[in-house]
């Protein structure tokens, strides 16, 4: 099973706690790039995660900011970690580059609020429903069908890491009453879905509602996977069409977890939801 932990993630932590030190410090990063003799754009990419520092210039900085110690150990650790591989990096060609980079943000996120309108979110496909789905996308001209395969299996893999591990994700998750209805595959298909969807929600870590279609959405948005870490900023992906784009501004994160505390109010509670999943599976027969 794949281990959890993200190397993008902490290359931006890394980046994030380098430009934190230089602030405590009072230095400027130009102050900086002239006593390492750098271009200020150096120190730039470095603390914005564009591109990994190599381990003698994270020494160097620490030099700079007479960092010693634990603080110093932690620095090198971040950035050996940074170097490794993830497990999704060798699914990379067939694998939109936004989609890549969610991978690696939920593999160390704590927890993961999913706002689905119109499709079942990924990490409760089974792996039929999924090459449905895909197969849509593939007729759309999307997903050219080389890459299905790849897809299907990289969405199978983030399931067991982030589900079914020994440390998971907590996954809060609401859709509406339509996403039961809308045929992906042929009725098997659906049952089945439907039928996994009430296993994964006895999950204590998993908690899902359903919008009911005769109660309006409480705010007018696509598709939202509102990401929470134990020591960096939360963020939000925005999936659509052709591939997503992240949030990361505070207030902006902020306003889209008050928006999902609002579906998670307006939307049944897990009893009455499973029932409502467990009665629609009858639908196909």
């Amino acid at each position: 099973m794949p281990e959890r932990g993200s190397p993008p993630l902490r290359r931006r932590r890394l980046g994030l706690e380098l430009r934190r030190i230089r602030e405590d410090r009072g230095m400027t990063g130009d102050e900086v790039a002239f006593l390492l003799k750098w271009s200020a754009a150096k120190v730039s990419r470095i603390e914005n995660a564009k591109t990994l520092a190599k381990e003698a210039d994270v020494q160097a900085l620490a030099n700079v900011y007479e960092v010693e110690g634990d603080l110093r150990e932690t620095l090198i650790g971040l950035r050996r970690d940074a170097e490794s591989k993830g497990w999704w990096e060798r699914y990379a060609a067939s694998l939109p580059d936004d989609y890549t980079t969610l991978i690696g943000l939920e593999a160390e996120a704590t927890v993961a609020r999913n706002w689905e309108p119109q499709v079942m979110p990924g990490l409760l496909q089974t792996e039929a429903y999924a090459w449905a789905v895909n197969a849509v996308g593939q007729h759309a001209g999307h997903v050219p069908p080389s890459r299905l395969q790849d897809r299907v299996e990289v969405r199978r893999r983030r399931q067991e890491t982030l589900l079914y591990s020994d440390d998971p994700l907590t996954l809060l998750v609401v859709f509406n009453e339509s996403v039961l209805r809308s045929q992906y595959g042929d009725a098997r298909v659906m049952r089945d879905q439907l039928h996994h969807l009430i296993e994964v929600s006895e999950l204590e870590h998993v908690e899902m509602r359903v919008l009911p279609q005769n109660v309006p959405p409480p705010v007018a948005t696509g598709p939202f996977v509102h990401l929470a870490f134990s020591d960096f900023p939360d963020i939000v992906y925005l999936e659509s069409l052709f591939g997503g784009r992240y949030v990361e501004d505070a207030e902006m994160v902020y306003g889209y977890e008050r928006a999902f505390g609002h579906l998670m109010e307006r939307a049944l509670d897990e009893p009455a939801s499973q029932r409502l999943i467990a009665e629609t599976a009858g639908h196909w027969k």
